[in-house]
C-alpha cells in the first residue's frame, strides 16, 4: 500500500504515522524526544523512529514509504530543509532534512510546527472547502497559520503568521521576545493558567481547571477567562483586518473548553469589529493529530511537485 512517514516532533514527545495517499493514518506511533539527553541525542532519536516506520510499512504494508515529511518547532527555513532555531530541543541549523534523506533513503519534506497542523485542519479539517482561513492554536504560546488556496504562507523570512506577538497591552507583562503586552503573555493557556494559579491561590491550579471554575459560575475564574478572551478578541481583529480569513479555526489546549471559550470570544470579536467582514470562528477538528496529517500532505506535496517538475 502506497504511503509516506509523517513526524510531528515536540518539545517533548514525537507523534508519527503511515499515511496513505488519501490521507488515511495507515499506523500510528509515538516517542518521547529524550531531550534530556541534549540535542544530538534528540536529532538520533528522531531519524532511529523515521527508519522504524520505514521497517514497520516494508513488513505490514508490503512497501517502503514513497517519502516522507516532518513538523518541527521553533525557525524552521523549510526551502533548505534546516530546522535554524528550537529553545525546546537546544536546536541550532541542524540539517533535518538531508540527515532523515539519507537514513530512510526517501524524498523529506520539513516543515514548521504551527503551519504544517494548519495546513493539514485547511485542506481536511475545520477549514476544508475555505479558500482563506487563519489557524491559531492557543497553547503554551500562541502562533498562527495564513492559508491561501490550499496552502500555507510563510512570508519573504519564514515568519509569517506569529500572531502571539501582536502587543495588545502595551503596559502588560513582558515578553520572551522583548516586547511587553503580546497576545501569548495574556490569552495562552499558559497565560491562564499563571492568572488562575495566582486568582486560585492553588499553585497546582491550570487553564483546564478555570475553565471549569467558569462553567460552575466562580466569580474570579470568569474575570480570569473574560480578561484573556478580551485580549485574545483584540489580537485576532487585528489579524482579520489584515488578512480577511473567511474562517477563524482556533485550536491548541484552551479550545478544549469548547463553547465556554467559543461563544464569549464570538461575541467579543463581533463587538470589536466594524467595516471588517466577520469570519465563521470554529474549533479545530482535528486535534493532536494535526501535526502529523499535515507532515503526510507535505510529503505527498513534496512527490506531486518532484512530479510535475
Amino acid at each position: 500500500m502506497r504511503h509516506v512517514i509523517a513526524l510531528d516532533v515536540g518539545g517533548t514527545g514525537m507523534k508519527a504515522a503511515l499515511v496513505g495517499t488519501d490521507g488515511t493514518l495507515l499506523h500510528e506511533a509515538r516517542r518521547a524526544t529524550g531531550r534530556k539527553r541534549g540535542a544530538d541525542a534528540v536529532v538520533e532519536t528522531i531519524l532511529a523512529f523515521a527508519a522504524e516506520l520505514r521497517a514497520h510499512g516494508e513488513e505490514h504494508l508490503g512497501e517502503s514509504a514513497v517519502a516522507a515529511g516532518v513538523a518541527v518547532p521553533g525557525i524552521v527555513d523549510a526551502e533548505k530543509g534546516i530546522a535554524v532555531y528550537a529553545a525546546n530541543l537546544g536546536w541550532r541549523d541542524v540539517p533535518l532534512r538531508a540527515l532523515l534523506a539519507e537514513r530512510i533513503g526517501v524524498p523529506v519534506a520539513l516543515g514548521h510546527d504551527v503551519r504544517t497542523g494548519g495546513l493539514a485542519e485547511g485542506r481536511i479539517g475545520a477549514g476544508r472547502g475555505t479558500d482563506r482561513f487563519l489557524f491559531v492554536p492557543l497553547g503554551t504560546g500562541i502562533a498562527g497559520a495564513i492559508g491561501i488556496a490550499g496552502a500555507i504562507e510563510a512570508g519573504a523570512h519564514g515568519d509569517a503568521g506569529e500572531i502571539g506577538h501582536i502587543v495588545v497591552r502595551p503596559d502588560g507583562p513582558d515578553c520572551s521576545c522583548g516586547q511587553r503586552g503580546c497576545l501569548e503573555t495574556l490569552a495562552s493557556a499558559a497565560a491562564v493558567t499563571r492568572a488562575w494559579a495566582a486568582a486560585s491561590g492553588d499553585p497546582e491550579a491550570d487553564a483546564a481547571d478555570c475553565a471549569k471554575a467558569v462553567e460552575s459560575g466562580d466569580p474570579a475564574a470568569i474575570r480570569v477567562w473574560q480578561d484573556a478572551i478580551d485580549a485574545l478578541a483584540a489580537g485576532l481583529v487585528t489579524a482579520l483586518t489584515l488578512l480577511d480569513p473567511g474562517t477563524l479555526i482556533i485550536g491548541g489546549g484552551l479550545a478544549e473548553a469548547g463553547e465556554t471559550l467559543f461563544t464569549p470570544l464570538r461575541a467579543a470579536v463581533e463587538e470589536r469589529i466594524t467595516f471588517q467582514k466577520l469570519p465563521r470562528i470554529v474549533p479545530a477538528a482535528l486535534g493532536d493529530t494535526a501535526g502529523c496529517l499535515g507532515a503526510g500532505l507535505l510529503a505527498w506535496d513534496l512527490l506531486s511537485t518532484e512530479v510535475s517538475a
